[in-house]
């Protein structure tokens, strides 16, 4: 990719990690100082912590490059993600830090490429990646559920998204998360997260409901019902407790709730 910044910020900050911390130099020199592009610096990362004794590390490399090569619009998603958790992350003090070290970031990028596996008809593979995701990061996705670019899944451990999920762009979503059914219906029988809502810790979000553009789910809510655009709703079960006026509440990620 031309003109590719989020690359090149990434190898400048990993050159200047390198001189400060010697001990990660041959870190940063093999995951992306001695690469040429971001997706191959994801690559070699993602396989190297995914390997198992059943599938070798060059062969789940050359997988993820593979779907890479295959499909840009995943490397284009990537970077929206990088870029949204540089912006909602306090945390997040470069460019570099979600390449090596936020399991939330790596374990969406790892989804990516196990949802280009399954829609190619790959299933049995994007299956055994998904559970490779769940041992790894803690992180459960079914390789059918369909997500957006621009996500921030912070902190990340216990997330759950069921197979007919589907969460659009820039959404925000912190850990222990589900997205989950409602017992043994078959279908679509998942949640529909639309545009820029903010998803709080804990929340249950459960059956084929639907989360309007711009809401507010408050932490630790069981939400069983449709949730109106902009509406802030908390409890179990959860109900509306107002709207807010922020256009865009993944990005600003307030989670206070105010009467």
């Amino acid at each position: 990719m031309e003109n590719d910044q989020v690359w090149e910020q990434m190898r400048t900050e990993a050159e200047e990690a390198a001189r400060k911390e010697q001990a990660l130099a041959s870190l940063f020199e093999e995951v992306v100082l001695s690469q040429d592009s971001l997706e191959s610096a994801l690559a070699v990362r993602l396989s190297r912590k995914l390997a198992y004794h059943a599938t070798p590390e060059g062969y789940l490399k050359e997988v993820f490059c593979e779907c890479f090569r295959s499909n840009p619009k995943i490397g284009q998603s990537i970077r929206h993600d990088i870029l949204a958790i540089k912006q909602r992350d306090p945390a997040c003090r470069n460019y570099l830090a979600p390449l090596l070290y936020f399991k939330g970031f790596q374990a969406i990028t790892c989804y990516r490429v196990a949802h280009e596996l399954w829609t190619n008809g790959r299933e049995e593979l994007a299956l055994y990646l998904q559970s490779l995701i769940s041992e790894v990061f803690a992180v459960d996705i079914h390789p059918a559920a369909r997500i957006g670019c621009g996500i921030l899944l912070d902190h990340a451990t216990s997330f759950v998204a069921g197979e007919t999920s589907v969460i659009e762009n820039h959404v925000s979503i912190l850990h222990e998360v589900t997205l989950g059914g409602t017992g043994k219906v078959a279908g679509d029988r998942h949640p529909k997260v639309r545009h820029n809502v903010l998803i709080g810790a804990g929340a249950k979000l459960l059956g084929n409901i639907e989360i309007g553009q711009g809401a507010r789910i408050g932490a630790g809510s069981v939400v069983v019902e449709d949730v109106p655009p902009h509406a802030t709703v908390v409890g179990v079960p959860a109900v509306v407790v107002g709207f807010t006026k922020d256009p865009d509440p993944a990005e600003s990620m307030d989670q206070c709730i105010r009467s």
